[in-house]
């Protein structure tokens, strides 16, 4: 089986930062506006992550659109786990945060122990994406956690956390540059980049009153859902060509 994970270069971070920008969107628009509710938002989004994460992992090789449709659903069902912990269970952002750190931290070190790497480089067994995946879905429930923790709890606001979190990213990328473990860095910057995008989709789509740009999830889902499906269908008509430069990724 051939490495089923994109390489990681700008358009990778581009389109995962967008993804996470209509995972918080999408997921407002379908439980709040739609009014499906948080619970059954989460019920159906987990259905179609269920189908998508199984058509991706009988693929042999890396699909950009299945890939990418898969990472769009954890980003959705990730918001939806934490917006249930934290309104449904009334579980603080502290707990949650905690509680998504200790499990990420957990399953990495059953991945490492298990197959003694955590690059994505190596995705080339299903056990491997498998602990691949389950990791992702860590990453986006935590950063929505730590992310709503800056942004409400610690009153940072979305203005505010987007800059502060595009800073932090900034200062992983400086690092890995400088010659620090890149699988390190790059899952550092995964993680930071779902509070980043979350940030910038309230921003764009919340009311004035809010502190956003009143937008509206709906122009904002639609508006940064088209940039991804133009990327990955680019990438997908170009052999995943582009950007293949020096890249911050996993070695």
């Amino acid at each position: 089986m051939l490495n089923k994970v994109p390489e990681v270069t700008l358009f990778f971070w581009i389109i995962k930062i967008m993804s996470t920008t209509v995972g918080e969107t999408g997921a407002d628009y379908l439980a709040v506006h739609v009014g499906l509710g948080t619970t059954v938002t989460g019920l159906i989004m987990a259905g179609l992550l269920t189908v998508a994460l199984l058509v991706q992992l009988r693929a042999k090789r890396y699909v950009p659109w299945i890939y990418w449709l898969t990472v769009v659903l954890v980003s959705v069902l990730g918001t939806q786990i934490t917006d249930l912990l934290t309104d449904k269970l009334e579980i603080s952002l502290y707990a949650s945060t905690a509680g998504f750190a200790v499990a990420l931290a957990a399953t990495f070190a059953i991945w490492y122990a298990s197959e003694r790497t955590l690059s994505i480089r190596t995705i080339v067994t299903t056990r491997r994406e498998l602990f691949y995946w389950a990791a992702i879905l860590f990453t986006f429930a935590l950063g929505t956690a730590a992310g709503d923790l800056a942004t409400e709890a610690l009153g940072l606001g979305f203005n505010v956390g987007v800059v502060v979190f595009a800073a932090l990213i900034a200062v992983v990328a400086g690092a890995w540059a400088a010659g620090i473990d890149a699988v390190l860095t790059f899952w550092i910057a995964y993680i930071l980049t779902r509070p980043l995008g979350a940030s910038l989709g309230d921003l764009l789509s919340q009311a004035p009153e809010y502190g956003g740009l009143g937008l509206g999830t709906i122009y904002t889902s639609l508006a940064f859902l088209t940039v991804i499906i133009a990327l990955v269908a680019w990438l997908t008509f170009e052999g995943d060509r582009g950007g293949k430069t020096q890249s911050f990724a996993s070695e």
